[in-house]
């Protein structure tokens, strides 16, 4: 009886002092306390186990419990039960009345450290006098990333293994050309049945693996990407467009077997520690420098800068005698910090990174009788199928518009003349600029004043009125080299500040330095972007917004934090965010695997082709 009474009195506290028992929690969970094993052990199965240890170290609870004053005042069982009766209902009655909590306790309870940037939010909604206004829209906020996570999971299952042989093998998998015809047309589908095996030549019983397909012919500098249906039990069917005539290679690498697809994402969903930050600030003359964070897990003094209306924190440990606000400048490194066992590890050694399964499968495409439908001109919200574009001749060719060629210099002036270009990203995006600044020479750098490569960049053509900025977005942002924080900003609050009208165009990409860190970061920046936009096309709705999607990157050991699986799932999260709004995709995923450009920064003709395809959605 006294531990029903306990869990009674323990719902009702919870419920009504959610705020401080959750932090209690929390904190409790992340220093893995004996008193939360001890506790946990004990309570399997119960859904407030949590609340249970929290406040079992609240004094004044434990003072409850000891002296059972309340118990004691009723010696009679019937009026103890009762008691418990009414304690129940009341206690039942609380946590209705708080569920509108629950959403957001529920999923960042496998992230304690997110759940306290929570609640500091809330108090400083509160000191502010924005709780009403805000926090509604958050509550909202975290059930769209909620249910943004619980679609992932399902299509990213755990899959543990015991032993490294029943992975995925590229080499004893198999694939095969379904229904093989002795002539291939150009427009032709080309299917390619894969069945996954094991090490022991065993088939997979479950999908997951992490496939990438082409198609190319290296004489012609043509290729095309292929299009992966998994029917999550081992078999697979690879679907290519034939887009041109000739012999025509076909190539199916295993980029990561499905158990290290698992561990690759149960590892990125753990911590933030991946990489340090670290922040410079300026004390007189002289400089000091501390840790920084998207999340700092310490008692000690910080500077916390916050925007309180989209969420989004970033953290430093305060100097002594230096005001938060002299922070200017930072710069990041990998920390030795992982989050896979050992045996996952091996999953990710080179040699089974990107292995061909493909063993020299050619066909010949003939141009037989075919008709081209006529195609509409490219423009912003046409929807972009996948593949949506092939290379030939190192050229890019769109299959779902029309497009217009921008090989000459005036042609592009042209298309620029009296417009205002942003591109707000990463240095993906800075390469238009560098493109653009030696491709039309008319169009000169201003100096901004700053200093080192991540500076905003800005080019000029006064006389025909042609504007070109380039800055970078705000954290996360990875990198070696210091850059300034003076004029940092998000990429939602830049968009409030441009007016917007028809001659204006927005170009957005980001993901590359999200890698990384849990995925509820780049999913809540997608969702800011999206409301960024929508208030943008509320004052000016002729705005022209594009969304580059992400490049694919060179192939590394260090997968745990940049693997291409990550831009993968990226990539699918932010089509599904924006699948609404009336943008252009830049599908540059789709390019560089085309063009099999491996590098973060792909070379000048996927850059241009990048390009073509912006000039072909403004002009």
């Amino acid at each position: 009886m006294n531990r029903l009474l306990r869990l009674a009195i323990l719902v009702f506290h919870c419920a009504y002092k959610s705020k401080i028992s959750q932090l209690l929690i929390t904190e409790a969970l992340y220093r893995g306390s004996s008193a939360e094993r001890n506790v946990k052990s004990s309570c399997t199965g119960v859904p407030l186990w949590i609340a249970l240890n929290a406040v079992a170290e609240h004094e004044t609870m434990r003072r409850v419990f000891r002296h059972r004053t309340l118990l004691a005042l009723l010696p009679n069982a019937s009026a103890r039960k009762l008691l418990l009766l009414i304690l129940f209902v009341l206690a039942f009655w609380a946590v209705f009345m708080a569920s509108k909590h629950h959403t957001e306790f529920w999923f960042h309870f496998n992230n304690p450290i997110t759940l306290r940037r929570w609640h500091i939010f809330k108090e400083f909604l509160h000191s502010e006098g924005l709780q009403n206004t805000s926090v509604s829209g958050a509550e909202a906020e975290v059930m769209m990333v909620t249910e943004i996570l619980e679609k992932l999971n399902r299509q990213i299952p755990p899959r543990p293994f015991t032993n490294f042989n029943t992975t995925t093998s590229a080499k004893e998998s198999r694939a095969t050309i379904l229904n093989p015809r002795g002539t291939y047309c150009i427009g032709d589908q080309l299917d390619v049945l894969l069945v996954a095996k094991d090490y022991f030549g065993h088939r997979k019983e479950y999908g997951g693996d992490f496939l990438r397909a082409r198609i190319f012919s290296p004489a012609l500098k043509a290729g095309a990407s292929g299009k992966v249906t998994d029917f999550n039990n081992g078999t697979y069917v690879v679907s290519f467009t034939l887009f041109w005539e000739g012999p025509v290679s076909l190539s199916i690498l295993l980029m990561h077997p499905s158990e290290g697809v698992s561990a690759l994402w149960r590892a990125r969903n753990q911590g933030y520690d991946r990489i340090i930050f670290t922040g410079q600030f300026l004390n007189g003359t002289s400089l000091v420098f501390t840790e920084c964070s998207l999340t700092l897990n310490t008692n000690a003094e910080q500077c916390q800068y916050l925007d309180a209306r989209d969420h989004e924190a970033f953290y430093c440990m305060k100097p002594l005698h230096v005001p938060c606000e002299a922070l200017t400048h930072m710069k990041t490194n990998n920390n030795n910090v992982s989050y896979l066992s050992l045996k996952e590890k091996l999953l990710f050694q080179r040699f089974n990174i990107a292995v061909e399964i493909v063993k020299n499968l050619t066909i010949t495409v003939s141009p037989c009788n075919r008709n081209e439908t006529e195609k509409k001109k490219c423009q912003i919200g046409m929807k972009t199928p996948f593949p949506s574009g092939y290379t030939f001749k190192g050229r890019w060719i769109t299959t779902f518009c029309k497009q217009n060629v921008f090989s000459d210099i005036n042609d592009i002036n042209n298309c620029l003349t009296r417009k205002l270009v942003y591109l707000m990203g990463d240095s993906t995006l800075r390469q238009w600029v560098y493109y653009l600044s030696k491709v039309v020479k008319t169009l000169t750098f201003f100096d901004h004043h700053g200093t080192g490569m991540f500076q905003t960049h800005v080019l000029l053509d006064v006389n025909r009125h042609i504007l070109v900025q380039w800055k970078k977005h705000s954290h996360p942002f990875v990198t070696k080299k210091l850059f300034s924080m003076k004029d940092d900003n998000y990429i939602p609050r830049e968009i409030d500040q441009v007016a917007g009208d028809s001659h204006t165009a927005i170009v957005i990409s980001f993901g590359q330095h999200f890698r990384p860190f849990p995925i509820n970061i780049f999913i809540r920046r997608a969702i800011n972007i999206k409301k960024a936009i929508e208030r943008l096309f509320l004052r000016s709705p002729d705005t022209k917004v594009i969304i580059k999607t992400e490049n694919i990157r060179e192939i590394s050991e260090h997968a745990e934090i940049f693997s291409d699986f990550h831009g993968n799932i990226q990539n699918l999260i932010l089509r599904d965010i924006f699948r609404d709004l009336n943008v252009g995709i830049i599908d540059a995923w789709d390019m560089t695997i085309a063009y099999r450009s491996e590098d973060v920064h792909p070379s000048n003709s996927v850059v241009e082709s990048q390009v073509a395809m912006f000039l072909n959605y403004i002009c």
